[in-house]
């Protein structure tokens, strides 16, 4: 008999359980909702909306460079243990690939249906908590990085002034090694000019209760204030950071030397930094 995917939905919605579980009980219980219901319950795939409230702290994150684009996203779960499933990394890896394929559009809420069927499955809450694609033009390079078992993942695009650098070697092993700066960094902004603006007054605040308690004039406070302020910057702000294989240089620096020693110019157009369960 045919069964409808109406009917299909409306059982997974009173149930929680998968797409694909709903659909093979109702063709058992030979389209009735009231019988298909009960045999999910007693196969033990009826619980998934009951688990949607439990705590995600453990995951990874997935990405995927292909056809002009990248994609970065976070796929968390409750245990470790699911972390390293077969079918919870299978489901991140299918994912990366539907996202590719979707383009720059995509958002978590568009692959909502197979998370839902995994936790039907494994039986412990799965959230996609975040996904984006970058698309690149024939004068940008997408590089990417997964640390580790999947704890942080970064992804960056480069800006090159000549399309033919893409597969200079020398530009490829610093873009490398500024990617896996960026993993070990965790910059918070690309440069100082995107650093909102109550964010650094917040911080001035701070800076000036901090550096009155010193007692010293008021000028020396605004040069104090003044140097706590451009250190926190170079912190948080990419281009400002002391370069991971040479702290006596800034990332800008080193894409300035770049540019010079291949005979353009390389700039970073934007970046990813997922870290498995942050705070976002």
């Amino acid at each position: 008999m045919e069964i409808k995917a109406t009917d299909v939905k409306a059982l997974r919605e009173r149930t929680g359980a998968g797409m694909m579980d709903c659909k093979k009980a109702l063709v058992q219980a030979e389209g009735d909702a009231v019988k298909a219901e009960k045999l999910l319950k007693e196969l033990g795939l009826a619980a998934a909306q009951k688990r949607a409230g439990r705590t995600t702290k453990e995951g990874r994150v997935f990405s995927r460079i292909q056809d002009g684009k990248g994609v970065l996203l976070e796929l968390t779960c409750e245990t470790d243990f699911v972390a390293k499933n077969d079918e919870f990394i299978g489901l991140g890896e299918t994912i990366s690939e539907a996202a590719i394929a979707k383009g720059a559009s995509a958002r978590p809420d568009d692959f909502a249906d197979r998370v839902h069927d995994v936790v039907g499955r494994i039986k412990e809450n799965i959230m996609l908590r975040r996904l984006k694609v970058i698309e690149a033009s024939s004068g940008e390079m997408i590089l990417d990085y997964i640390h580790g078992e999947g704890r942080i993942g970064v992804m960056v695009k480069f800006v090159l002034s000549d399309p033919s650098l893409r597969e200079n070697a020398r530009l490829r092993e610093v873009a490398f090694d500024l990617t896996l700066h960026t993993a070990a960094f965790s910059p918070a902004f690309l440069k100082r000019d995107q650093v909102p603006e109550p964010y650094l007054k917040e911080q001035e605040e701070i800076f000036i209760k901090q550096a009155e308690k010193l007692g010293k004039p008021e000028k020396v406070v605004k040069g104090i204030v003044q140097g706590k302020l451009n250190k926190h910057l170079s912190e948080i702000c990419f281009l400002d950071q002391p370069f991971v294989k040479d702290q006596n240089l800034k990332v800008s620096k080193v894409l300035e030397e770049l540019g010079k020693e291949i005979g353009g110019k390389v700039e970073i157009g934007e970046y990813l930094y997922y870290n498995v369960a942050e705070q976002i």
